[in-house]
């Protein structure tokens, strides 16, 4: 799990989001998962879109850390903070983007140019330059200008 509903559930960022952004990591059950996604939304009256696998585009690799969820035939992890810091600097679209990330640098312990360099290998090909200014620009107002 990425995106909103991650930082809803794991990180109390704010109270919602409007879908969960997920990547199934199996790709044999990904049509699967799809199907049963379908039926949830028919039966609760949300839009068919609710579990969605956009935000995929934004991650670097698949490397989960932390199990957010777990029930038969089921489990959901985090990736580790530095790689969704990664995809937040990657998109940097909007004020929840930039509020999220906010909030998970404050999950990170370091200097600017260490944590950079730990964040640097999850962002995405042709955004590394958004990536560093974005970060830059996150480090000042959350740090202050050294």
């Amino acid at each position: 799990m990425v995106g909103g509903a991650l930082m809803v559930i794991r990180y109390n960022a704010r109270e919602a989001t409007q879908d969960v952004d997920a990547a199934i990591l199996a790709p044999r059950e990904a049509a699967v998962v799809r199907d049963i996604s379908r039926v949830v939304a028919q039966e609760r009256g949300w839009p068919a879109e609710w579990l969605n696998d956009g935000a995929k585009g934004y991650l670097r690799g698949t490397t989960a850390s932390t199990l957010v969820f777990s029930a038969p035939g089921i489990k959901v992890y985090s990736p580790p903070v530095a790689q969704l810091l990664a995809m937040k600097l990657s998109a940097w679209r909007d004020d929840v983007d930039i509020a999220d990330a906010q909030r998970l640098l404050r999950e990170l312990n370091g200097e600017q140019t260490a944590l950079w360099r730990e964040v640097e290998p999850y962002v995405i090909p042709g955004a590394e330059l958004k990536a560093q200014y974005a970060f830059a620009d996150l480090w000042e107002a959350t740090h202050g200008s050294d």
